[in-house]
Parts: C-alpha cells; sequence; structure tokens
C-alpha cells in the first residue's frame, strides 16, 4: 500500500493505492497529475485560469473551452435544472461579496444573473447572457476525484481511495467513511461503509468567516451552520452537487436523489442522523 497526500482544489487531497510500491507510487502520481490539470483549469483564485478567463469574457463573446471544463458546466447545469435551482453555479457574486473568494478583475456580475444565463453548445463553446462569475468549487472536487480514480484503475492498482476534503471515492477494498461530529469538530463519527462508491459531505460550521461559504442560491441564505450532508451514489461529481441540493432543501430533494440512485444523511447538531431516501 502507498498514500501521498497534496494540496490540491484549496484543500488537501490524499491518494491510497493498494498495488506493488513502484506501481502505486507511478499511479498515484498520475492521478495527482490528473487533479493539477483541473485545478488550473477550474480555479477561481488564479486569475490566469480557463473559468477566470471565462468569466471575464464569456458575456461579450462565446468562449471555447476545453472538454474537462465543458463537462463539468454541463454536470452543474444539469444539476441546477434537475433542482430547480437549489444548485446554482453562478454563486460567484455572493462569495465574494462575503469573502470567500478573491473578487476578480473585470466587469462587476449582474446580481440577476443566474444559471439561466449561462449557454453551452455542443461544439464546446460557452456564453453568458449578462455578467457573471460562474464558481464551480461545488462540484469540480467531486469530478477531480472521479477523474484520478479513472486514472489508478488505468494504471492497473487494485483498490484505492482518493479523498479531497471529504469528496471522496474508492473502489476495490470496503472502506468507513468518517465525518466530523458538528458540535465537536475533533471527534470523528464512523458514518458509513462503501465498496465502489463515492461519497461527499458537505457543511457550513467550522470556518472563521461568519457567514458560511454554502449559500442558497434564491435567497443568498447560509446553509450548513448547524450540521452536515453526506451523500453517496456511485460518482463523486454527482455525490459533491448534490450535498448542496439536499441542504437547500432536505426533504425537495428525494427525488432528485432517486433518479441519481443517491442516498442522504443529515447529521445535526447533537450527532443525531437523519436518513434521506
Amino acid at each position: 500500500m502507498c498514500q501521498r497526500a497534496q494540496p490540491w482544489l484549496g484543500t488537501l487531497v490524499s491518494i491510497r493505492a493498494d498495488a506493488e510500491a513502484s506501481l502505486a507510487a507511478q499511479a498515484i502520481g498520475a492521478a495527482f497529475g490528473e487533479i493539477g490539470e483541473i485545478h488550473r483549469r477550474m480555479s477561481f483564485h488564479d486569475p490566469d485560469s480557463e473559468l477566470s478567463r471565462l468569466n471575464a469574457s464569456a458575456h461579450r463573446a462565446p468562449q471555447a473551452v476545453s472538454p474537462h471544463l465543458h463537462r463539468v458546466l454541463s454536470a452543474a447545469l444539469a444539476l441546477a435544472r434537475a433542482s430547480g435551482g437549489s444548485f446554482d453555479p453562478t454563486v460567484g457574486r455572493v462569495l465574494v461579496e462575503r469573502g470567500h473568494l478573491p473578487a476578480p478583475a473585470g466587469d462587476a456580475p449582474d446580481p440577476d444573473a443566474r444559471w439561466r444565463d449561462v449557454s453551452l453548445s455542443a461544439d464546446g463553446r460557452v456564453r453568458f447572457r449578462r455578467p457573471l462569475w460562474l464558481d464551480l468549487g461545488g462540484i469540480a472536487k467531486g469530478y477531480a476525484v472521479d477523474r484520478a480514480i479513472t486514472c489508478l484503475r488505468r494504471q492497473g492498482v487494485a483498490s484505492a481511495v482518493v479523498n479531497a476534503g471529504g469528496d471522496l471515492r474508492s473502489f476495490g477494498a470496503r472502506h468507513t467513511v468518517w465525518v466530523r461530529h458538528p458540535a465537536h469538530p475533533d471527534h470523528g463519527v464512523p458514518l458509513l461503509e462503501t465498496r465502489n462508491a463515492a461519497v461527499a459531505t458537505s457543511a457550513g460550521y467550522f470556518n472563521e468567516n461568519p457567514h458560511s461559504a454554502i449559500v442558497e442560491p434564491k435567497t443568498g441564505a447560509g446553509l450548513g451552520g448547524d450540521g452536515s450532508v453526506t451523500v453517496c451514489t456511485r460518482r463523486a461529481i454527482w455525490a459533491d452537487g448534490l450535498t448542496k441540493v439536499v441542504l437547500a432543501n432536505p426533504a425537495g430533494s428525494v427525488p432528485l436523489l432517486h433518479r441519481l440512485g443517491a442516498s442522504a444523511v443529515l447529521l445535526d447538531r447533537e450527532g443525531g442522523r437523519h436518513h434521506f431516501f
């Protein structure tokens, strides 16, 4: 077994691979290469990233984007549509106003801009109907985890776990998922066991900023201040995005969880568990 950790995507990403030492090290290196590529393309903080270029220019003219960014944006818009806007990748403006993200250069976003103002064509071009700031932080980590898992499989690893700050996917051996207790951050709670599945956890607590970084797009209200949501499904990109949908509308998210073959657990302030689907 070999395990390595590197800082990417605004968190510490760890990869554990079960294989002969040299194969495991090579596979982990290749997986981190995939994650690094996604980080460089989708970083809101980096003014030279592909996402930053899109935010600066797509309201003026259609912009060609890479297959990586096209896939993630397509998934984000599909989730926005399916959730009735409970997930919305255009929340960048609110997160900048509340100090979670740096203000980009260029035109200020329209305060009325929403996900429906983003047009994505099949030929890989993106156009904004009005100025807006996309933030893919609510779904890109899951995509990066999925890409890393695909890379590890192709390298011939027998089993592995990739964990990007609570966005986790494993294959091969069974894996116990631990989450923080909402009232006791240094105490872990064994929540579930998985095998060949993806799990993501989101919460608004343990944050130095008084405003939660998870926002209800329609009202701007902060979410997750009193507990956490963990979603389990097949792919990390959907688990990642669905945690925000469940936080915004727990009961109303059940049909969408069912459609995507997902389940959710809410952990409240006292450590009580509330299961959805």
